[in-house]
């Protein structure tokens, strides 16, 4: 069986749970032979790459160290789970400081040791900032970076088809928009059940204007309600996605779902966010979302919040003031 390509993927953060689902996803996906794992914690790391070569994953080349310089130099893809996760009770806010630091250090060794990367998939909370904050000190182009924001999308399938008691695949077009965070907008007019508009449903005795306000409520809360049933927070989703992602990106199958990308046009300004996005070999492109009125207006909301945790990391002095972005990454 063939590889998508031959080029270095290296997953930072390789001995957590999600770095080493990653690993697991890449190497079943077959999408390069290429694989590093990479991670400060040495026993847990050396763990996750005996695990991966008990699989016996045939023609994979599983390296792993936790060396940055070695890890990072020569890789082409990268999917960073590198941050601290969210423990029950705390928003994904809650880990902006220290998350926002360890994110600007990854951008500054992408640029010392990996200035050719292709493409930079980051996935620890919260994601819209420590993928903006990646980004300024990458180097790397707009287009070269994306965040994980389709769990909210999916999420949106899922409560849907487990209300109207259908197969998941049967909800179609599910979208959530702006923050990774509980301040999403979730968009009804683009989603199908059944092949039926959602609008159409939405206010009947189907789906009580109620019932919808209960089912976005869960969705925005899916990632605490999975800390609450597993004591731990999610894994397998964010890990599988995040693949699925660097798959595009490498030249495989499309992405079906929003990505966050950096955004600065029309009523959205140097922030990084979900929007209506394609990934392929030329990095991501994007297209802002259409929807009713109350949905823009839920997703310039969602921007607000952007912006003022943006400037809450300004004022940390982790990076500087917007108009000196550029001054740092001339491609900003």
């Amino acid at each position: 069986m063939s590889f998508l390509t031959n080029e270095k993927l290296t997953i930072v953060g390789a001995a957590g749970m999600i770095g080493s689902n990653m690993a697991q996803t890449a190497a079943m996906m077959r999408l390069t032979p290429n694989i590093c794992l990479y991670d400060p914690f040495a026993q847990g790391l050396e763990g996750v790459w005996e695990e991966m070569r008990h699989c016996g994953f045939d023609g994979i080349d599983f390296t792993y160290t936790t060396d940055i310089k070695e890890a990072f130099t020569g890789t082409k893809y990268m999917i960073s789970s590198g941050g601290a996760p969210r423990k029950e009770g705390m928003t994904r806010e809650d880990l902006l400081k220290g998350n926002a630091e360890i994110a600007a250090q990854l951008g500054k060794d992408i640029k010392a040791y990996c200035p050719d990367l292709k493409h930079l998939t980051i996935i620890f909370n919260p994601a819209d900032i420590t993928g903006l904050v990646a980004l300024i000190y990458s180097g790397l182009k707009p287009s070269q970076v994306t965040t994980l924001a389709a769990l909210d999308s999916t999420r949106l399938q899922s409560e849907l088809a487990k209300h109207f008691g259908l197969k998941q695949s049967d909800v179609t077009n599910t979208r959530t928009y702006g923050g990774h965070g509980e301040q999403m907008a979730v968009f009804a007019s683009s989603a199908k059940v059944d092949g039926t508009p959602l609008t159409d449903l939405i206010g009947t005795d189907k789906l009580s204007n109620d019932d919808w306000a209960a089912l976005k409520q869960r969705v925005t809360k899916g990632g605490a309600n999975i800390i609450k049933l597993r004591g731990r927070s999610s894994f397998q989703s964010p890990a599988y996605a995040s693949v699925e992602m660097i798959r595009a990106v490498m030249g495989g199958d499309a992405f079906r779902w929003p990505s966050g990308c950096y955004v600065n046009s029309g009523d959205f300004g140097h922030i990084m966010m979900a929007m209506e996005t394609t990934l392929s070999k030329d990095g991501v492109k994007y297209v802002e979302p259409k929807g009713t009125e109350a949905e823009l207006a839920e997703l310039r909301q969602s921007y607000g919040h952007l912006v003022k945790l943006r400037d809450e990391v300004i004022a940390m002095g982790i990076i500087p003031t917007t108009d000196k972005w550029n001054t740092v990454n001339p491609n900003l």
